[in-house]
């Protein structure tokens, strides 16, 4: 059983940091992009990092400079870096990754369960 586990998310000060996890668990024969996207309450889920097998890096305008995606393929594990936290940032934060579980013939789309990140003022 494939899936995405996701860990690190809290209740922080507005100009604190936090790191999210997202560990990819099952028999997997390869990972390709991965990816955290955001959705608060009210509002569509948005796109907030991306990142290449090759380690390529993209983020939205409203995290540039605050947030840093980063992978560790040994541990099978995305990492979102946030600093400089704002209330803004407030939301359900969820991992995606490309898998290609072992017992499959490609790639398949897989979402991690969510985690809670609020920002206090």
């Amino acid at each position: 059983q494939v899936q995405l586990v996701e860990s690190g998310g809290g209740l922080v000060q507005a100009g604190g940091s936090l790191r999210l996890s997202c560990a990819a668990s099952g028999s997997i024969f390869r990972i390709n992009a991965m990816a955290w996207y955001r959705q608060a309450p009210g509002k569509q889920r948005e796109l907030v990092a991306t990142i290449t097998s090759g380690g390529s890096t993209n983020y939205a305008d409203s995290v540039k400079g605050r947030f840093t995606i980063s992978r560790d393929n040994a541990k099978n594990t995305v990492y979102l870096q946030m600093n400089n936290l704002k209330p803004e940032d407030t939301s359900a934060y969820y991992c995606n990754a490309e898998l290609w579980p072992r017992d499959q013939a490609g790639f398949r789309t897989y979402w991690g369960q969510g985690t809670q990140v609020t920002v206090s003022s």
